[in-house]
């Protein structure tokens, strides 16, 4: 169930006040990350989407760190105990929808799901949101692009709190394969540390991935 945090005796208390009425309080972090044993493993074991794959990743990761599942309400810090997926869906009449699944900390689990997801929106077509939902991390996929920096629309009429990721073109250099990888948080309820957090354990599971992957 989710929680409220305890604001008043938090570490963070000024700096969440600080940048609490901002009138742009989001910062991002641009990388790339190696994604060479990940395709690796997809192609040894269970046939299955390389694109949701690094969605797993990145879902997993996001629910091991806190503040990735905080969310602003009304001025208070809601602390969901697990968030769940929504990415963009490219339709065959070249428009977008959003593709909403859950998470599940079993690989073959949470990408049987996904798919499912992914394969319905394609067949009902149209745009759908669930703009009211938080207990989700935003992600896009931008597969003609290797891109080293980004930045989201936002609503500036309500507190969006909710992270976004978004996915670039795959590069290969020298038998490597790199994704770039971009990182948007609301600066009230995260910091640097906490993005540089999550990247450099997203990183260190996309370089052992067999275990999740193959299961073993």
């Amino acid at each position: 169930m989710a929680e409220y945090l305890d604001v008043d005796n938090w570490k963070r208390r000024e700096i969440f006040e600080f940048f609490l009425n901002f009138d742009n309080p989001y910062f991002g972090l641009c990388t790339r990350v190696e994604i060479t044993r990940l395709l690796e493993a997809l192609r040894n074991g269970p046939k299955r989407s390389s694109t949701l794959a690094y969605h797993y990743f990145a879902l997993r990761v996001a629910n091991e760190i806190e503040p990735f599942r905080y969310r602003l309400r009304n001025g208070r810090v809601l602390i969901h105990p697990v968030i769940h997926g929504a990415t963009t869906v490219l339709l065959a009449n070249e428009t977008f929808t959003f593709a909403y699944f859950d998470y599940d900390k079993d690989f073959s689990r949470c990408m049987e799901g996904a798919e499912r997801a992914v394969a319905a929106i394609k067949l009902e077509g149209g745009f759908k949101n669930r703009d009211t939902d938080d207990d989700m991390i935003h992600c896009t996929v931008i597969p003609w692009v290797s891109f080293t920096s980004f930045s989201h629309a936002r609503n500036w009429g309500r507190q969006d709190s909710v992270p976004k990721i978004s996915f670039g073109k795959f590069v290969t250099e020298g038998g490597r394969t790199f994704l770039p990888v971009s990182v948007e948080v609301h600066h009230a309820l995260m910091d640097g540390l906490h993005v540089g957090r999550y990247l450099q354990r997203f990183e260190e599971m996309l370089n052992d991935p067999e275990r999740i992957v193959l299961g073993s």
